[in-house]
């Protein structure tokens, strides 16, 4: 099968043949990888979206309309897998950048960011409620009967559980009780 058309590898491939499938992957795949490589600019990348893109076109082969456009048609699905990646990237990269923007709000003006990481570290150490307690009504200036409220705790535990934790927080960064 070493000079069959597309349209014939195709239809040996969608047969079962796992060797005309190879043949197609092996006849395009440096087409694909080089158009990849032009859209995503980083080759790793762009070789992994091929790799992709040629396992999704063996699990696809049944929907391919046209097997003598096998060519464009794994192109095709190299394309929409970039855009995929492209979209998702854009939305990690939101989603990073709306994260290290709260984390630059939560930390109060004046506070390093080794200071701040060792408030972490320390925050850590304490009790789960505790963290709790400490977050809603230290950090983020809830009432005490706020918090009692939404961690179903009495108030008088609420209280408790701050007091302990402030002064585990204090010892922890070396400040005065």
């Amino acid at each position: 099968m070493r000079n069959a058309s597309d349209a014939d590898l195709v239809g040996a491939a969608r047969q079962g043949s796992d060797a005309a499938f190879a043949q197609l992957a092996q006849r395009h795949s440096q087409a694909l990888r080089s158009f990849l490589r032009g859209v995503c600019r980083d080759h790793a990348l762009a070789d992994d979206i091929a790799q992709d893109a040629l396992i999704r076109a063996w699990q696809r082969l049944h929907q391919l309309r046209d097997p003598a456009a096998f060519k464009s048609w794994l192109i095709g699905t190299g394309w929409r897998l970039a855009s995929e990646e492209r979209r998702s990237a854009g939305r990690r990269a939101r989603r990073e950048q709306d994260w290290s923007d709260t984390q630059g709000q939560m930390r109060p003006e004046g506070i390093s960011l080794a200071e701040n990481m060792a408030l972490e570290a320390a925050m850590q150490e304490l009790t789960p409620d505790q963290r709790a307690c400490i977050a809603l009504c230290l950090a983020g200036g809830w009432s005490h009967g706020e918090a009692s409220e939404a961690l179903d705790m009495p108030v008088g535990t609420i209280k408790s559980h701050i007091k302990r934790g402030r002064a585990r927080l204090l010892a922890a960064l070396g400040g005065d009780s």
